[in-house]
């Protein structure tokens, strides 16, 4: 798990992935036949073959901020969002900040609820209100700190019992599946390229334009999905459950999975004893709804870690779900070239 802790405890806002990079790329070295990074960022290994010509797109950028105000009297920063943040998971976090410089180790403020009307206690605060504060003088947060500069969450990696939470699993576990799938792989027929891809969290960017430009026949998304196992929550509210299995997804918002591929998953991993379940998810997407769409359209589907706390600094995945989805990629990646696409 140490890839893991590496990944997940690097940083790497959309637009700002290079950490991220230099670890997928030093991983990849003597795995693949070629690795490049095109104009946008994205980092495409490729592992040749006959055909198909296969993507494997994983994101590597977490959610985060941009400095976007340096108050010139007090020093407290305020940060404007790339990627979608629930405001009760920041505050009281420890954040950190990337300057020219240096790494300053900051604190997410609000206003303390001891002075608050009884009106606004009940509000959850936007992240608009929030600030950070990193303990400093205005004058040598002026110094060091500009606008722009980029802002992550601070937490490190752990093994929790039979789960391993931090940050930014969100996706560096689709990252690491990727890799150890990528080592475990044995003869093959089909073309691979593997994409870490960025600005995920932004829109699919990387995604689009990656797969223009090596117009696969499959495209399989790795990413994390919602195990909502938790108390209260209904069973039809849970989606996927840690510990199940890796997740086969049907649906999401941006992508609706090719009915062949889906198959073709749910018999390998029955075949080859790969604990799994499907999913369908209600709201959010993938790499794979920008890899649908390019050029003539692409066959998609995507393998998804169960995961709790999505979009916080305590993301949780279970052991055994991580390595079944590094099993059953690389049994896909392996036959594939047996899949019958058309409808």
């Amino acid at each position: 798990m140490e890839l893991l802790r590496r990944l997940s405890e690097a940083s790497g806002i959309p637009g700002h992935e290079e950490e991220i990079r230099a670890i997928v790329r030093e991983a990849l070295d003597g795995v693949v036949d070629e690795v490049e990074t095109d104009i946008l960022g994205n980092i495409i290994a490729h592992k040749r073959g006959e055909g198909p010509k296969v993507a494997v797109a994983a994101h590597m950028d977490e959610i985060g901020f941009l400095v976007s105000y340096i108050d010139e009297k007090t020093g407290f920063l305020r940060v404007e969002p790339l990627g979608g943040f629930d405001p009760r998971t920041l505050i009281a976090q420890r954040v950190r900040v990337h300057t020219a410089s240096g790494v300053l180790i900051g604190a997410v403020g609000v206003k303390p609820v001891h002075i608050l009307p009884e009106e606004e206690r009940k509000k959850v605060p936007q992240v608009k209100e929030l600030f950070v504060d990193v303990g400093l003088p205005a004058e040598k947060v002026k110094d060091l700190v500009s606008l722009g500069d980029m802002v992550t969450l601070h937490q490190e990696f752990v093994e929790m019992g039979e789960l391993v939470s931090g940050k930014s699993l969100d996706d560096r576990v689709g990252i690491y599946v990727a890799i150890e799938a990528l080592k475990k792989l044995g003869e093959h027929r089909a073309d691979i390229h593997f994409v870490g891809t960025v600005q995920e969290e932004v829109g699919l960017r990387g995604a689009r334009t990656s797969a223009f430009t090596i117009a696969p026949e499959i495209g399989v998304a790795l990413d994390v999905t919602i195990a909502c196992d938790i108390p209260d929550a209904k069973p039809q509210e849970r989606v996927t459950q840690a510990g199940k299995g890796v997740a086969i997804k049907l649906k999401d918002s941006a992508s609706i999975s090719h009915p062949k591929l889906v198959q073709f998953l749910v018999d390998l991993a029955e075949e080859k004893g790969i604990p799994y379940q499907l999913e369908i998810l209600p709201r959010g997407g993938t790499d794979a709804g920008a890899m649908q769409l390019a050029r003539e359209g692409v066959a998609v589907v995507t393998i998804s870690i169960p995961t709790r706390y999505v979009h916080t600094a305590v993301e949780a995945a279970h052991k055994k779900d991580i390595q079944a989805a590094i099993d059953l990629l690389a049994a896909f990646l392996e036959r594939c070239h047996e899949v019958e696409l058309k409808l």
